[in-house]
């Protein structure tokens, strides 16, 4: 129970506290948690020696937090818990409590690399056939190791930042043509902060996953479907994925989700030692999307095939240095049903299969459309975990 008046039987209450940077009344900006509808001033709550961090928590951003490592993580937790349900420390810490809605969230953390994967054996299989039909839907490389691109980490924009549609080279009858992205599309995914590195040279082992991972935190990885077609064969995605990526404005600590964590899909053939992780898991994360305020998809995290433990030992596996800040994304996060796909290349069949919307029939994103991605978690005795939304407008072309 928590003193904070209407953060019991939220799903920002005590269970979850997620961590994110804002700005109040013109001031620099300063870490903050959340709880209910409320942010708790972390910058103030050092100052005022309420909880000790070694000062990282005055910092504009969470990167020297999420530096400190978990036995740091953990301790700052435990006692934001006891300022927050114990009546004792209720009168130093209520003034540090700010309204969320008088608050402006920034972008969490410095992204050091990102990094996205391919994770979901439904989203692979329906982007194959689509992209490449008569072929068989899965490369014969999918099922042996979790595949992955490297993005733009410059182009990370935390939720609620607007999106320009790209412009690029289009496949046409007669060739290439230059314009504006005429099929842009969306990618539900899930995405997990480093906090803690590794040097370069070291392979981290999957079980050491806790240890370097802080958080996580949605993402969409918006694409233009036309200029990805167009550029991808041979080297894989570019510049139809690297115009912007929106990023949730909460970080939710791994440790929150310790209820979250389920068995994940059996994984056939059998991987490489590296990626042996035991006991094999996912998280039990239920994303939902919205467009122009109507949901039209509802992606389970749970089917994911390769791990996200899996995809840190993948990426590591060459010496690969981790730094703080590095972001890895999940990959779109689609099931087996139409109504659970992460992409609406997937929903509406490559375009040709248009679904209605607001009384009209669409495919793709138009100028001044909006998707906002939530998802839930379970959290102990029953309660619900809410991961931050992440949001955006599309805008016309410059």
């Amino acid at each position: 129970m928590t003193w904070v008046a209407g953060a019991d039987g939220s799903a920002y209450g005590v269970t979850n506290l997620p961590y994110g940077v804002f700005t109040h009344d013109g001031r620099e900006p300063r870490i903050g948690v959340r709880v209910g509808d409320f942010v708790l001033d972390l910058a103030g709550a050092e100052a005022a020696g309420l909880v000790l961090a070694a000062g990282a928590l005055g910092r504009p951003t969470l990167n020297d937090f999420m530096g400190l490592g978990r036995p740091q993580w953990t301790a700052v937790r435990q006692r934001l818990v006891e300022l927050l349900t114990d009546e004792a420390h209720r009168a130093e810490v209520e003034p540090l409590l700010l309204p969320l809605a008088e608050v402006r969230l920034l972008l969490p953390f410095d992204v050091a690399d990102y990094v996205d994967f391919y994770s979901s054996e439904h989203h692979a299989g329906n982007v194959g056939q689509i992209f490449r039909p008569g072929q068989p839907p899965l490369l014969p490389n999918w099922r042996h190791l979790p595949i992955g691109y490297h993005g733009r980490a410059g182009t990370v924009v935390v939720s609620g930042t607007q999106v320009l549609r790209p412009s690029g080279q289009r496949p046409g009858p007669d060739g290439p043509t230059y314009g504006p992205s005429g099929r842009l599309d969306i990618e539900a995914e899930v995405g997990f902060v480093v906090g803690v590195p590794s040097p370069l040279g070291a392979p981290v082992a999957v079980d050491d996953f806790a240890d370097h991972v802080f958080g996580v935190v949605l993402v969409n990885d918006w694409s233009a479907r036309d200029i990805q077609a167009w550029e991808y064969q041979p080297l894989g995605p570019f510049l139809g994925k690297s115009f912007a990526t929106s990023v949730s404005a909460w970080v939710t600590p791994l440790e929150a989700l310790g209820d979250a964590f389920v068995p994940a899909p059996r994984q056939e053939p059998p991987v490489v030692d590296y990626l042996r992780d035991e006991p094999h898991l996912g998280l039990d994360l239920r994303l939902a999307v919205e467009w122009n305020g109507e949901r039209v998809s509802e992606p389970p995290f749970a089917t994911m095939y390769w791990t996200p433990a899996q995809q840190l030992a993948h990426l590591t596996v060459n010496g690969a240095s981790l730094r703080t800040g590095d972001l890895y994304a999940s990959g779109t996060v689609s099931g087996p049903e139409r109504g659970q796909v992460g992409s609406f290349l997937e929903l509406t069949w490559g375009g040709a299969e248009p679904v209605r919307l607001g009384g009209e029939s669409r495919t793709f994103l138009a100028d001044g459309d909006t998707v906002t991605i939530t998802a839930t978690a379970p959290g102990p005795g029953g309660t619900t975990i809410a991961l931050g939304e992440v949001t955006g407008t599309i805008l016309p072309p410059r």
